[in-house]
């Protein structure tokens, strides 16, 4: 059973910068595609950038130009680096991961518990 566990959120005030971690346990191949999540108070749970196995990445406009996804195959990780925090930055980060496609849709095989990121002004 594959298990994701995620770090590195935390209090940083406005213009610092944090770096999410996200390690998959117990897989015995590279997982597919991984992604963050992030969900703000009443808000929905959005997707704001991915990682295929090959490295190809793409983010949502909110956080274009000052967040970076990458992976480490070798160790199923997937790490986010947040920089030029904003406070409406602050949710809770959630990573996704081994990304699959039925019909014309997909879904994400598994998720983390999510971890607390809290921008201050």
């Amino acid at each position: 059973q594959v298990q994701l566990v995620e770090s590195g959120g935390g209090l940083v005030q406005t213009g610092g910068s944090l770096r999410l971690s996200c390690a998959a346990s117990g897989s015995q191949r590279v997982l597919n595609a991984m992604a963050w999540y992030r969900q703000a108070p009443g808000a929905e749970r959005d997707v704001i950038a991915t990682i295929s196995a090959g490295g190809n990445t793409n983010y949502a406009t909110s956080v274009k130009g000052r967040f970076t996804i990458s992976r480490d195959n070798a160790n199923n990780t997937v790490y986010l680096q947040m920089d030029s925090l904003k406070p409406e930055d602050t949710a809770v980060y959630y990573c996704a991961a081994d990304r699959q496609y039925t019909g014309g849709s997909y879904y994400w095989a598994y998720w983390g518990q999510g971890t607390q990121v809290t921008v201050s002004s």
